[in-house]
């Protein structure tokens, strides 16, 4: 069992995926500078150019790491910097999808503060958007039982996350045919629970990364399966809109043929926020590269140092290319160098941030409770209309 675990872990359910590559009370903004393309919420498919609402979530997986913060966390606070004044945020850490795999109580309970604290730290404003932990909003749950009535189940079978999962339960156990028996069922209907989490605020735009836009297409079909089943008056639910968010593709500084993963058992592989200067030149300078002569730019030939590269790019907003250029006649030496003083100029404030505000209790728990009451608030609307349309009402 314990197999099972470690393999299904690497393909665990993500909300924004936190552990994907694409993937914020303080003046910071100008830290998060990492993402090239700016975001915005643009008009909606019908170009209507009323207020959009836009939501997201993440998973309460603790300290992030730099292809966390480059990727989910970094666009979260440009969506919020280039919104409309009109335009409803709404930033949720999803403690219910963390359960779908085996947890430690104690564990989960830190790691939900830290997440929260890292959102505070790195820009996210809880006066312009709202964030607060799902968990503390049970119209999620109820709304989720709700669709999973009208949710068909070759739908939900035909997720590729599903399928990958599956596959994951047959080479842990070395079994000709896949084996159901091992997974539990919130694996199989987390997307409907990720479903309800953007319909109940009736969410028009969706920040996802591209190993989302499947599950956003299944909210879509869950949202028109309802609107059909329970027509009285104009459709409650608009169909949410995919907002891909433009990122860099972080590798491990170890294995660079993988992404840059917290489940990864080498700590050294990977940059967390809060790793000290000196950590933070350690591991670019372990990172692994190749004995070619010379710096370029071949994501196939050089994983590695092509892995620098993009990780400079992106701490210094600039192209990758034009990066690569500049270093045509430099050795590796100088190219990590640059790398680790650019990681720890984009980290150094948010670092600090982080280390005051996990420390504040208090004002943790005042921030997520008037996040969940904010949520609830707007939420509680949407319930009300669903009960009353189904007859529970």
């Amino acid at each position: 069992m314990l197999s099972l675990r470690r393999q299904v872990h690497r393909t665990a359910p993500r909300w924004l995926p936190s552990c994907q590559n694409q993937g914020p009370i303080r003046s910071n903004i100008a830290h998060t500078r990492a993402v090239n393309t700016t975001i915005e919420v643009t008009k909606s498919r019908n170009g209507d150019s009323s207020p959009r609402v836009v939501f997201s979530g993440i998973q309460p997986t603790g300290i992030p790491h730099l292809g966390n913060y480059l990727g989910a966390l970094s666009n979260w606070v440009k969506l919020q910097k280039n919104a409309g004044p009109e335009d409803e945020l709404i930033f949720s850490i999803v403690g219910w999808h963390a359960l779908t795999l085996p947890q430690d109580p104690v564990a989960l309970r830190a790691a939900r503060s830290d997440m929260l604290s890292v959102l505070l730290a790195i820009g996210i404003d809880p006066n312009r958007s709202i964030v607060f932990h799902q968990d503390q909003n049970l119209h999620h749950t109820e709304l989720c039982w709700i669709l999973n009535c009208v949710t068909p189940l070759g739908k939900l079978r035909r997720m590729t996350t599903w399928k990958a999962r599956l596959a994951a339960s047959r080479n842990a156990n070395d079994e000709s045919e896949v084996d159901e028996s091992l997974l539990n069922a919130g694996l199989f209907t987390y997307p409907v629970l990720q479903a309800a989490d953007i319909l109940a605020y009736r969410a028009t735009h969706v920040p996802v990364g591209e190993d989302q836009r499947q599950h956003l297409e299944l909210s879509r079909d869950i949202a028109d399966i309802f609107n059909r089943t329970f027509n009285q008056g104009p459709p409650l639910f608009p169909l949410p809109e995919c907002v891909i968010t433009p990122s860099k593709r972080v590798l491990s500084l170890k294995d660079p043929t993988s992404k840059m993963s917290k489940s990864s058992p080498d700590i050294q592989s990977r940059i967390l926020l809060t790793d000290t200067g000196a950590q933070i030149r350690a591991k670019i300078r372990g990172a692994v590269t190749d004995s070619i002569q010379g710096v370029t730019y071949d994501p196939v030939n050089r994983p590695g140092t092509s892995n620098l590269l993009t990780i400079l790019a992106a701490c210094t907003d600039r192209e990758v290319l034009d990066v690569a250029k500049t270093y045509q006649h430099k050795g590796h030496g100088q190219l990590k160098t640059d790398v680790a003083d650019a990681v720890e100029e984009l980290f150094k404030h948010p670092r600090s941030e982080f280390e005051k505000i996990r420390g504040e209790a208090s004002y943790l728990l005042k921030i997520a409770k008037d996040g969940a009451e904010r949520a609830m608030t707007r939420s509680e609307r949407t319930l009300l209309e669903v009960r009353s349309r189904i007859g529970l009402s």
